[in-house]
């Protein structure tokens, strides 16, 4: 299979996963209120939702990357990872009463066992690098500019 072949796949994966994630989000505005920490119930529905609003995006550019094909999947991957390894502690910490250790903003006093604590802190300081890692190589994706000739002509 080609490189173009490839990232367009990809890219249809990514509004796949971006729509996905809009209807979890619509479905877990449902419980915000029943979830033992709301507030963090709130940030996971407002995560999921923004998280989809960027995959969407990234899906309809992915296809003008150019990127060679080892490139392209682990800037895919690693995205895809970083998604779900910062919407998965805050869902965690939500339902388990968790997280002020390393979300406290969203957490509040809400402070699990000492497990639970590693469990989401551990998941979220995986995301970082992983997204940093595919935002640099999508940004060097988008260099250069389209090789498409523009008509300099000028008229008489």
């Amino acid at each position: 299979m080609n490189v173009s072949t490839n990232l367009s796949r990809q890219g249809h994966r990514m509004l796949q996963i971006g729509v996905a994630l809009f209807l979890f989000s619509s479905l877990e505005g449902f419980v915000v209120e029943v979830l033992p920490v709301p507030r963090l119930g709130l940030s996971v529905h407002t995560l999921s939702a923004l998280e989809g609003i960027i995959l969407i995006a990234l899906g309809l550019l992915w296809t003008r990357l150019k990127l060679g094909a080892t490139a392209a999947r682990i800037a895919f991957w690693f995205f895809v990872y970083s998604t779900f390894a910062t919407l998965i502690p805050y869902v965690l910490s939500a339902i388990w009463r968790a997280g002020n250790s390393i979300i406290p903003l969203a957490a509040g006093p809400a402070h699990g066992t000492s497990l639970q604590e590693t469990i989401i802190t551990v998941i979220l300081y995986t995301a970082a690098p992983t997204v940093i890692i595919s935002l640099v190589l999508i940004l060097w994706g988008l260099r250069g500019a389209d090789s498409q000739p523009q008509n300099t002509s000028v008229r008489e």
